[in-house]
């Protein structure tokens, strides 16, 4: 599975995150991961190691977005762009492996495929400030 396949499917993990209780989740996860086809045991390894990283950093992220988006709190952005700079954020923040550059790049490339029509734009300017 290539790292965009892999973004992807930890975006939509952290997706279901914002609608499950954490003790629900592990449950969540696994049965995700049984719907996916020639799942590789490395990906999964990966995919579930960077969704708790992302998760245990939710605080951290959180407050960084809110002093960011002048007028936009976490508690009033749609969930798919609220999920999306979560994932940008601690990519640009948290993991060393990818370049901020990278990280901005393909949050909106995801907000493009799962956004409105004016997420792109809003994760983009967010996401620069925060860089």
């Amino acid at each position: 599975m290539g790292r965009r396949e892999l973004r992807e499917h930890i975006f939509k993990l952290l997706f279901l995150n914002e609608f499950n209780d954490s003790e629900e989740m592990d449950a969540q996860l696994q049965m995700y991961f049984e719907e996916l086809d020639d799942l590789k045991e490395k990906d999964q390894t990966y995919m579930e190691e960077k969704y708790r990283h992302i998760c245990e950093h939710l605080g951290e992220i959180d407050e960084l977005l809110n002093e960011t988006a002048k007028g936009w709190k976490t508690s009033r952005m749609g969930k798919v762009d609220l999920t999306i700079l979560r994932l940008a954020v601690y990519e640009m923040k948290f993991d060393e492996d990818v370049p901020v550059g990278v990280a901005i790049n393909e949050a909106v490339e995801l907000s493009k495929r799962f956004g409105g029509d004016e997420s792109a734009s809003f994760i983009n300017g967010i996401l620069g400030k925060i860089a």
